[in-house]
């Protein structure tokens, strides 16, 4: 039996409404606000590593990958060669063990040199440079942790809160490390 594409969207949109109502009802409580927190401060023990900082050093000599801009590394695929090695750089393999060691909490974590391009990451993100962003700016430009909203990541297809923390080389920032904090987790942990 044929289906047509206007009946799959409509299924597809009826699967999504329970998610996007839960993420248009997520408040960010005190509670919510303390296990955030909490995450912050997880992120930050990560961006202090010593495999974290010396892939930031090393990549802060390189720069950004010649020909490489947010359209370009949004046409390329998970399985490039230059988007694998993201993953399986040392730094790559470290986000990707504390991710999966989070139980689900962390659904999303990215590692940015000075100007905002990848250094490491657990999955490919939708940009690859993220200075002009908030969520790399801030903590580059003042040494503070960020926090958003509550909000669909395209990257991860969930619904997330992104923190992010400077990385910190003789306490001035070279870098930025981005998590998404799942809000299913925020929810279980603020009951």
């Amino acid at each position: 039996m044929k289906t047509s594409l206007g009946a799959r969207a409509c299924a597809v949109i009826a699967a999504l409404l329970p998610a996007v109502a839960s993420a248009i009802d997520f408040e960010i409580t005190p509670a919510v606000q303390a296990e955030l927190d909490r995450q912050k401060a997880v992120i930050a023990t990560w961006a202090a590593d010593p495999v974290i900082v010396a892939a930031v050093r090393a990549q802060n000599r390189k720069g950004p990958m010649a020909g490489v801009d947010n359209a370009r590394w949004k046409t390329m695929r998970r399985s490039d060669p230059a988007v694998r090695q993201f993953q399986t750089n040392e730094a790559g393999q470290f986000l990707r063990e504390h991710q999966r060691q989070s139980g689900g909490a962390i659904t999303e974590v990215f590692l940015n040199a000075a100007k905002g391009e990848k250094v490491a990451f657990g999955e490919k993100t939708t940009s690859y440079i993220h200075a002009g962003s908030a969520k790399h700016d801030v903590p580059f430009g003042t040494g503070k942790p960020w926090q958003g909203e509550a909000e669909f990541d395209e990257s991860t297809q969930t619904y997330a809160v992104q923190v992010s923390v400077p990385v910190l080389d003789g306490g001035r920032p070279i870098g930025s490390l981005v998590a998404g904090v799942n809000v299913s987790h925020l929810r279980q942990a603020s009951r």
